[in-house]
């Protein structure tokens, strides 16, 4: 979806899912996101959840889940918003027949005459070292287990138009201000691979927005996802969005005048906080943007199982 379109379906979203979400309080999360040595964003949980099984074979031409698939969802729902109700307060869900362990969860929000996507995605992937077992998986279906984290994205996307009908929104269209994020190819025969400058755009907009000597790693405030500059939240509770829709909006009118010049240059180049060009631009960022994150900073430490995670202080 990021690479082929810029526009996110909603084609089927479940009306008992979307009761059951509105009837969770508007709390705030109490807790910030953790990241793992892969750079996943996750929260632990005050106490483990169980993920049901589900199907693997499904037909990404059929649009509507089954009814066994919704029951699972319900149950996961249930079960995140006794412990974390912010997460999911106040969004609605919808059914991505591509992602059947990625279910959807969304908001829109608008700016003077810009609209913004805020789209939480959960992972429901079954990962050694965060998870137990319950009921091995199949060629038919995922394994059962229970867990005490839950891993996510959330990001605040820019949109151009939003389309509905009657209450039920059904198109979305990024704002896509990356003309092109491929450049070419590397490799030989089996082994060519294409190279993009996705990454490289993200350190970009990451750094060109906080502080010179912050440390953030793992954490990219800003990124460049469906060729576009995305907000990745923190504060993933309702207050959160609200603060996080302006940002982006904010964000954008710095950045969109420079983005032909900014995608030459990462063309030529990899991203180094050094280059004369972004010292340049920099200097130019309001102040605004240095208080933002001037006290963040996280901190590196080995689980339970000896594998790095980072956790915020501030």
């Amino acid at each position: 979806m990021e690479s082929i379109t810029n526009k996110i379906t909603i084609t089927y979203s479940d009306a008992a899912v979307n009761e059951l979400l509105r009837g969770i309080p508007l709390t705030e999360c109490g807790q910030r996101p953790s990241f793992n040595q892969n750079e996943e964003m996750f929260v632990k949980l005050p106490n483990p959840v169980e993920i049901c099984s589900f199907p693997v074979h499904h037909d990404i031409r059929t649009p509507r889940p089954g009814k066994d698939y919704m029951k699972a969802i319900q149950s996961i729902i249930t079960g995140l918003s006794r412990q974390v109700p912010g997460l999911l307060a106040d969004l609605q869900y919808y059914f991505d027949p591509a992602e059947v362990l990625h279910p959807c969860f969304f908001r829109v929000f608008r700016v003077k005459e810009s609209t913004y996507l805020y789209l939480l995605r959960l992972d429901l992937s079954f990962r050694n070292y965060y998870s137990t077992m319950l009921r091995a998986g199949s060629n038919d279906s995922t394994p059962a287990y229970r867990t005490g984290y839950v891993f996510f994205e959330a990001d605040i996307i820019p949109l151009s138009e939003a389309h509905s009908q009657g209450n039920r929104f059904t198109d979305f269209y990024v704002d896509q201000i990356v003309s092109q994020n491929w450049i070419g190819e590397t490799g030989r025969g089996y082994m060519v691979q294409g190279i993009w400058i996705d990454h490289e755009l993200t350190k970009f907009f990451s750094k060109l927005f906080t502080p010179e000597n912050l440390r953030i790693y793992p954490y990219y405030p800003f990124s460049c996802k469906y060729r576009t500059l995305c907000h990745s939240l923190l504060d993933i509770g309702p207050e959160g969005r609200k603060t996080g829709v302006p940002r982006l909006h904010r964000a954008l009118e710095t950045v969109r005048p420079w983005m032909d010049f900014i995608q030459r240059l990462l063309k030529t180049r990899p991203f180094d906080p050094d280059m004369k060009e972004f010292k340049t631009l920099k200097s130019s960022v309001p102040l605004y943007w240095q208080n933002i994150w001037d006290s963040f900073t996280f901190k590196a430490y080995l689980n339970e199982a000896d594998m790095k995670e980072f956790s915020l202080v501030n």
